[in-house]
């Protein structure tokens, strides 16, 4: 690689290039809004020919659905590109809740440019108004997608990526940075040490697998690494691969998002048919209305039937449910889980409380693994975690899934030249992430890498009114309205009209079903989907009545 030595320049010259003190740790663009590479681009600047770093892959982190659709979107536009996938598989992530459906049915949770490889090998949407679990994702679109010949050869699996870096730079040197390619270093299965060059690097690594600790303040709670053999995963399988785990016993679930009412339900299930298996929810507010839905809380009358069983589960004693609930710490007996249950201590408005426990599902969330990008110059929200210009759309304060606006490559970009976060990892801390939002940041992510600028602002959304944001029961596979259990009035609004001739107000879903709607970059400030509470955290305060 080029060290661009005889491009050394005055800072006079520097400003024929659009910035100042030209390869200096000086180094600036003269226009605050263009990157240093924009500006010499744009000043038509010689030494920016080195930056180029033709022959070199764009590295994609994560073969997921987001980390697929970018190597899809690449292979679409002639790039070359690398697949790295800590799994043993492409979905593997998505594989260990395999159980549990999505939340949006297969018309939204493909994207478009890997169809257009897929459709040539025969290959067919299933169902559109189906309802796919993880398993039949990864089985029925994931697997069959890297198989195509644009991807086969260019993924692989049992790579784990450690750290993003600048070749011969860390993170505190300057001058000559974008001239340098990124470095990705992963270590393969056999532990093998490989460090690889690429001209950029779309991290789609994900969340999963690095849950918030159950402590309180965003702390491990005393103990709680101790009381690991207790506690499961957000989403274990209760009704199939870990009925063992639950059957009998007495199950805590800690957290108030739809991973712990997924996980309610199942237990509630599983207790009617299964003797001595009993149920306690914990959450640290005081009131459940958001996760409850119903009135200004949730404007979404999908998430709102999903809320419905749940309030009916706990009122007719099926879950015992402790509000205000603060965890301050755990004691396990010696011998651990064949010893007895743990003991899970918490601070209530009333005093102290003690709650025993057989296991523990920590449905806390997720937090992104920031540690692998060290060395490379990110700028993050601290609240958030997210893209500094992507936080302020998804704050879990003020929005939920439904009120987030379209967004793209701009939003997304960080001083590090060519490196960017998407997907769920994009999101940082918020749970607000939709599959579809994914897509579409990749496809303007790799526009701009293409050099289509035109196309990477172009950024659109085409998602459904309302339903998206919505779950489903884990024995429910089809939109409300098409054929299923409780007349199909289950996890989301139909995107069938009401059956002709029937009273909208006999209809579960309402007198219609609402048409998909697409809104571009261009939305006014705080435009989203009507999908979601309008206020995020911030409703809690407005309805303490369930």
């Amino acid at each position: 690689m080029n060290d661009n030595t005889g491009h050394q320049a005055t800072a006079g010259e520097g400003s024929c290039c659009g910035v100042g003190a030209c390869c200096t740790d000086a180094e600036r663009a003269v226009n605050p809004e263009k990157t240093v590479q924009e500006a010499k681009a744009d000043a038509g600047c010689g030494c920016v020919a080195d930056g180029r770093q033709d022959g070199l892959p764009v590295v994609v982190i994560g073969a997921g659905p987001v980390g697929l659709a970018a190597a899809a979107q690449l292979a679409g536009r002639d790039q070359d590109f690398l697949v790295l996938e800590a799994g043993e598989k492409v979905g593997a992530a998505m594989a260990e809740w395999g159980h549990v459906r999505l939340f949006s049915p297969w018309r939204y949770d493909t994207d478009a440019a890997a169809r257009r490889l897929l459709e040539p090998t025969g290959w067919r949407l299933p169902d559109a108004e189906t309802l796919p679990t993880g398993a039949e994702l990864v089985r029925d679109y994931l697997a069959p997608l890297a198989k195509v010949p644009a991807l086969a050869g260019r993924i692989r699996t049992g790579t784990r990526v450690v750290a993003v870096a600048r070749q011969g730079m860390d993170v505190t040197r300057t001058a000559g940075r974008e001239e340098r390619p990124l470095l990705v270093r992963a270590v393969a299965r056999d532990g093998a040490v490989h460090d690889i060059t690429a001209r950029a690097v779309i991290d789609a690594s994900g969340t999963w697998g690095r849950g918030n600790p159950l402590g309180h303040s965003g702390l491990p709670a005393p103990g709680e690494q101790d009381a690991a053999p207790y506690l499961t995963g957000p989403l274990p399988d209760v009704l199939g691969r870990d009925r063992d785990r639950f059957t009998g016993r007495h199950t805590l679930v800690v957290g108030m998002g739809h991973s712990a009412a997924n996980t309610l339900l199942a237990l509630a299930e599983l207790a009617r048919t299964e003797p001595g298996t009993s149920i306690t929810w914990a959450v640290r507010g005081a009131s459940v209305a958001r996760l409850y839905g119903g009135g200004d809380a949730d404007g979404l009358p999908a998430r709102g039937a999903l809320g419905t069983r749940l309030k009916q589960a706990v009122d007719n004693g099926e879950i015992d449910l402790v509000r205000g609930f603060t965890i301050t710490g755990f004691r396990t007996p010696e011998g651990g889980p064949a010893a007895g249950p743990v003991q899970v201590t918490g601070q209530t408005p009333d005093g102290a409380r003690t709650l025993p426990a057989d296991a523990v599902v920590a449905a806390t969330g997720f937090r992104p693994d920031l540690d692998m990008l060290r060395e490379v110059r990110v700028d993050l929200d601290p609240a958030t975690e997210a893209p500094a210009k992507l936080a302020p759309m998804i704050d879990p304060n003020f929005h939920s899934c439904g009120t987030v606006p379209p967004h793209g490559e701009r939003d997304l970009a960080h001083p590090e030249t060519g490196f960017y976060l998407v997907g769920m990892k994009s999101y940082g801390r918020a749970p607000t992430f939709l599959m579809a939002t994914g897509y579409e940041q990749v496809r303007s992510v790799v526009a701009a890498l293409a050099g289509d600028r035109e196309a990477a602002d172009a950024v659109q959304l085409d998602l459904p009114e309302t339903g998206v944001c919505s779950t489903s029961l884990v024995t429910e596979d089809l939109l409300p309205g098409t054929t299923g259990q409780d007349g199909g009035c289950g996890t989301s609004c139909s995107t069938e009209p009401a059956t002709a001739g029937e009273p909208a107000s006999a209809s579960c879903c309402g007198p219609s079903a609402p048409e998909p709607i697409s809104i571009g970059l261009g939305a006014p400030a705080g435009l989203g989907f009507a999908t979601g509470s309008v206020h995020g955290y911030s409703g809690e305060a407005e309805r303490d009545d369930a």
